[in-house]
């Protein structure tokens, strides 16, 4: 079966404050919410693998069921008799900005492709999807082991490979292993999914401008600059040809924002509409879900 998508990464407990019952649980990931938005735009005929490791416990179970519930299929998703799944709890204020707190430093999906005696086997599929959160929580073997495997399968036109940095400093080493790692990401990669903070951060570019020429240096099958409340750009566009980005009527909570515009925009493309159309059916999404409370809207609203 070759799938739409396949997102690969790392699924957590989410743990957020609710008014009524003083703690609400739910399930959350940069990738993992990617996979849930795509899997939303593109209803019913889509077709949705992601690849992760969890455990055995109770929270580990919940998640199996959670994104069943979501149409995600998990055959190829590991299961770990040891470690268990990743749990972080978020807060935010007044603002809709969000501080962390996380538990993961032991989770099962730590240990993806670490073990060098066992190929990195991916199953077939139109876009494989990862971030730089993906490759940051990986030992820097299994990191490079996943890489030269998307190489692989970009080289052979295997599908397409999409990647968004995501850049989490504490995730990483250092900022050195960081940029060379997602450097070579962006060798490999087909479809840019960056975020102007993110690279501007990492690779010390002094001016939006300087990132977007970095990105229209290169030719790619899309690429979407993302700017937060401003919309995306895209280096294949002209100014003229880029659309209106209305903006949110409301600014809740801003989990997973940029997440869910990659789910929405992949969505758009494999349906092969315009890379302007794309960029708003990615704001659009994003614009509903910093709308609401916590990473993954309930299903009645995405």
């Amino acid at each position: 079966m070759t799938y739409k998508l396949l997102a690969i990464g790392e699924v957590m407990a989410e743990i957020r404050q609710d008014e009524a019952a003083g703690f609400a649980v739910g399930f959350a990931g940069d990738t993992y919410n990617t996979a849930v938005y795509f899997a939303r735009a593109h209803g019913a005929v889509a077709s949705v693998s992601y690849l992760t490791a969890i455990g055995t416990d109770p929270l580990s179970q919940a998640f199996r069921r959670a994104a069943a519930d979501e149409g995600i299929g998990l055959s190829h998703t590991q299961t770990d008799p040891v470690r268990n799944i990743g749990v972080y709890a978020v807060a935010t204020d007044a603002q809709g900005e969000r501080s962390f707190s996380y538990w993961r430093s032991a989770s099962a999906a730590r240990q993806m492709f670490a073990d060098p005696s066992v190929e990195v086997g991916l199953p077939p599929a139109e876009i494989a999807y990862l971030s730089g959160i993906t490759l940051a929580i990986l030992s820097p073997d299994a990191r490079m082991r996943l890489m030269a495997h998307l190489r692989h399968r970009s080289k052979h036109q295997q599908g397409l490979i999409a990647f968004d940095p995501n850049y989490r400093p504490s995730l990483w080493e250092n900022v050195e292993a960081a940029r060379d790692c997602i450097d070579r990401m962006w060798e490999i990669a087909d479809i840019a999914l960056p975020s102007i903070d993110d690279e501007m951060m990492l690779f010390a570019d002094t001016s939006e401008e300087a990132v977007i020429d970095r990105f229209a240096r290169r030719r790619w099958t899309a690429c979407a600059v993302k700017r937060g409340e401003r919309g995306p750009l895209s280096p294949g566009l002209t100014a003229a040809e880029h659309p209106a980005f209305p903006a949110a009527t409301a600014v809740v909570d801003t989990t997973a924002a940029g997440d869910s515009f990659n789910g929405a925009y992949l969505a758009a493309l494999l349906e092969g509409r315009g890379e302007a159309a794309c960029l708003s059916a990615g704001h659009a999404m994003a614009s509903r879900v910093i709308g609401d409370h916590g990473a993954i809207l309930p299903r009645e609203q995405g």
